[in-house]
Order: structure tokens, then C-alpha cells, then sequence
């Protein structure tokens, strides 16, 4: 059987917490950047999105510990615990990519109207944008400050384009790499599983495993 041997399993075992690893680091930063460029369309699932990140950093270096010693206790934890970071990643990646326009807009324009006065000052400073979309009631573009009012030449775009955009960028991202990524987590389930119950050449051979 291919990687049938010790050595194998320990090796493909500890690579791919690596590449966990990497893809924690790379759902927290994508999440990060998505969240720093404007108002999310649901900034629950941006959270979650965070919180699986950091979450799989975790437990990649706990399956890399593990693997290097064999530990059959963190091993086990690790499997669980992985499995249960693949149900929530795909919960979370699916409701990313399944949000449409209507609906990120929908959100949004109820975050714009509880938003005060100040917040909305520096979100249309930030962006660059005034107002949240045309032809609606939050336009509020005799009460902007951004730096597009100083050319009355070409009209300021609408903060809810831009905010949409990057929101829409974000969460496709987002759900696409939690999505592709998620199942490779059953992958490191059935690895740890395997190498748990193999035995060290190395040890005692009347230990028990």
C-alpha cells in the first residue's frame, strides 16, 4: 500500500499540519483584509471565518506535535477536534459563497442606518465615497467630508458600491479557500488515525502501542 510504512505516515502527517498551518495564517489574513476595507456583509461569518483560522493554526501545531512524538492522547484529540473544525469550516465557507448582492446589500444598508454620525464620516473618508447608495434615503451627500467632494467635476461614487465590492471579493475568497481546504481535514483525520495505530520500529517491541 502506497505510505503504508511509519516513516510515511509521520512524514505526509506532518506536512499536511503545515499546510494547515499555512492556511490558517492565510484565512486570517484574507479575513483581516476583507474586514479592514469596509463594512462586511456579515460580519459574523468574517468572525467565524477568523476564529476557524486561528483555530486550525492551533490545532495544526498540536497534530505536528503529536506526530513527531506519536502521542496517542494528543493524536486522538487531534482527530476529533479536527473533525469537528471541518463541520464548522464548511458550514461557514457555504454561507460565504451562498450570500448573493441582494442580500449582502440588504445587510448593509441595515448596518448603514444604525451607524452614527462619526462612524460614517470616517467609513466615507476611508473609502473615499459618499453616501451609502444612490437613490436612497442614507445618501447623505450634503454632509460629506471625503476627499472626492473637492473635484464637483466628477461625482463622488456611493459607499455601498465599493463596500459590496470588496465585501463580495472577500467572502469568495474566503469560502472558496475554506471550502477547497475543509476537506482535506477528513484527509488529516484518517492519517492521524492510521498513524496512531502503527507501530514505532523504533520502540520497545513489547511496549504497548
Amino acid at each position: 500500500m502506497v505510505c503504508g510504512g511509519f516513516a510515511c505516515s509521520k512524514n505526509a502527517l506532518c506536512a499536511l499540519n503545515v499546510v494547515y498551518m499555512l492556511v490558517g495564517f492565510l484565512l486570517i489574513g484574507v479575513a483581516a483584509w476583507g474586514k479592514s476595507q469596509s463594512l462586511q456583509p456579515s460580519d459574523h461569518i468574517i468572525g467565524g471565518i477568523i476564529a476557524v483560522g486561528v483555530f486550525l493554526l492551533f490545532i495544526a501545531v498540536a497534530g505536528l506535535i503529536g506526530a513527531v512524538n506519536h502521542h496517542q492522547v494528543l493524536l486522538f484529540f487531534y482527530m476529533i477536534i479536527l473533525g469537528l473544525v471541518f463541520i464548522v469550516q464548511f458550514g461557514i465557507s457555504c454561507s460565504c459563497l451562498a450570500i448573493n448582492k441582494e442580500r449582502q446589500e440588504a445587510i448593509l444598508n441595515a448596518s448603514w442606518r444604525v451607524m452614527g454620525p462619526r462612524t460614517r464620516t470616517e467609513v466615507e473618508q476611508s473609502l473615499d465615497c459618499c453616501g451609502f447608495l444612490n437613490g436612497t434615503a442614507l445618501c447623505d451627500r450634503d454632509t460629506c467630508t471625503a476627499r472626492c467632494k473637492t473635484t464637483p467635476s466628477v461625482p463622488c461614487p456611493a459607499c455601498g458600491d465599493k463596500i459590496l465590492k470588496h465585501a463580495d471579493e472577500a467572502l469568495r475568497i474566503l469560502g472558496g479557500v475554506g471550502l477547497f481546504f475543509s476537506f482535506t481535514e477528513v484527509l488529516g483525520v484518517w492519517l492521524a488515525l492510521r498513524y496512531r495505530n502503527q507501530k514505532d520500529p523504533r520502540a520497545n517491541p513489547s511496549a504497548f502501542l
